[in-house]
């Protein structure tokens, strides 16, 4: 039975281009069709997390994070009541809009987008979805519905101001309400995201051999999971041992944030979802005592793994790439693919330009960066 705040795909908001609606798929269904289809997700397989794409098999890449995201939000949501359709689709949907290179190729695009009006991921992937997918007929993007962009747009909470680029342009079209909080679904689906990259940045850490189980096993929250595998399984191997542990932190996440979000609920007792986005607050969190919990963690992992010698050297590395190949094709427009070259003969000034030229620099991949900066610029 759904919740009486969840999203209801029968009373959409629509489509900015209207279209009729399967006989088999509800509209929020249909959405996260379409993202799974779309070009910008594909790519999301060789786009990286921490590591740099060709470093490991094991290692994540956006693609593995979004599906991680994706079954943790179902989870969350098919608990509380909500639409999963919904949901999913806003979680695969999160990280369409990341760089090359994870957040260092973001920082690096977003210092060189600074007279243009800066670089966000977020904004960029409502700016994918909305535009620079082009495959159908009578649009460009994938015409989704109104809730699954608000979901995109601001699953973090209200957009403040200055409002991104991309954000402001579409919303000037079709009001995303940027002020408000966004829909319970899409608030899971953010809170999923936090609870997925901090398990499985452990993992990978502990694979790069960039900490210790041991040192793990100190952490907040994490000793405890760890002195519950030993009670229950002594003597078990390194492996299984911190498999087990890293289950259990997971565990311990999700249940958190589903008591908390139960709680905060019952205190609103929101009537409908228009109830949740005006609630002033997020309804979906983790508790105070487990949020401090993972400050802990993030700022271990931070020293340990984000700013790590081998790490902080393939940043280098990258952002340089970033740093040639932005100045080389806004000179060098004729090397942009044939399909880009009637936007930038349409392209009204140097600010259009830039735009155009950062659009194609971040949907490229981690392997196709690389190999267009070698081919490029030696």
């Amino acid at each position: 039975m759904p919740a009486p705040f969840a999203s209801d795909p029968a009373r959409t908001r629509g489509r900015l281009h209207p279209e009729d609606e399967s006989r088999h798929r509800s509209p929020f269904q249909r959405d996260r069709d379409r993202i799974i289809h779309s070009s910008a997700f594909r790519r999301l397989k060789h786009k990286t997390q921490v590591f740099i794409e060709h470093e490991g098999d094991y290692f994540r890449t956006r693609l593995t994070h979004s599906i991680e995201v994706a079954q943790v939000a179902r989870t969350i949501s098919k608990h509380l009541g909500l639409d999963m359709e919904l949901t999913e689709g806003v979680a695969l949907a999160h990280d369409l809009g990341h760089t090359p290179f994870g957040h260092t190729g973001e920082e690096a695009l977003d210092r060189l987008m600074a007279p243009y009006g800066g670089f966000d991921h977020n904004a960029q992937a409502l700016r994918i979805v909305t535009s620079l997918e082009r495959h159908y007929a009578d649009w460009d993007g994938l015409n989704l519905t109104w809730e699954t962009l608000e979901g995109i747009a601001k699953h973090n909470g209200p957009v403040g101001h200055p409002v991104p680029y991309a954000l402001a342009e579409y919303d000037a079209r079709h009001d995303l309400e940027l002020h408000t909080h966004a829909s319970a679904e899409a608030q899971v689906a953010a809170l999923s995201d936090d609870i997925a990259y901090n398990n499985h940045d452990l993992h990978d850490g502990l694979r790069a051999e960039l900490f210790s189980t041991d040192e793990l096993a100190a952490l907040p929250v994490l000793r405890e999971c760890f002195a519950e595998v030993d009670a229950t399984w002594p003597g078990l191997n390194y492996y299984r041992r911190r498999h087990e542990a890293l289950r259990r932190f997971f565990g311990v996440l999700v249940e958190d944030v589903i008591e908390v979000t139960e709680r905060n609920l019952a205190d609103l007792a929101p009537e409908s979802v228009a109830d949740v986005r005006a609630a002033g607050r997020m309804m979906v969190q983790f508790s105070p005592g487990l949020w401090s919990d993972l400050k802990v963690i993030r700022a271990f992992l931070f020293e340990r793994m984000y700013r790590a010698p081998t790490v902080v050297e393939m940043r280098r590395q990258v952002t340089q790439v970033v740093d040639d190949l932005f100045p080389f094709f806004m000179v060098n427009t004729g090397e942009l693919p044939k399909q880009w070259r009637k936007d930038v003969e349409d392209a009204s000034g140097e600010t259009e330009l830039a735009r155009l030229v950062s659009d194609y620099i971040a949907g490229m991949t981690d392997r196709f960066a690389l190999q267009c900066h070698a081919r490029l610029l030696g």
